[in-house]
């Protein structure tokens, strides 16, 4: 008879998604869609520069819509100091 642990049983309980979290992303899986590293976001998140996020506990959740208003913010800076740089010269 084989023993099973407490930690092969959970493991072995099926994974239910419920969909309470679709739409949020974890920094991970954000570190990987934007190609910075995890620690990239974590300064950022120090330093007050990155996207908004959530603490749930020991997890931080970025919601997919608030770091895509985010991208665009950073884009239309970008765009309005090139053209307040062009237009002095």
């Amino acid at each position: 008879m084989k023993n099973i642990g407490l930690k092969d049983a959970d493991s072995a309980a099926p994974y239910i998604d419920t969909g309470l979290l679709t739409g949020w992303l974890n920094r991970t899986d954000l570190a990987r869609e934007l190609t910075l590293s995890v620690d990239t976001l974590q300064r950022w998140e120090t330093r007050r520069i990155g996207p908004p996020c959530v603490r749930v506990g020991r997890k931080v959740l970025y919601r997919m819509e608030a770091v895509r208003d985010w991208l665009r913010d950073q884009e239309a800076r970008k765009a309005g100091v090139s053209r307040a740089v062009a237009g002095r010269r």
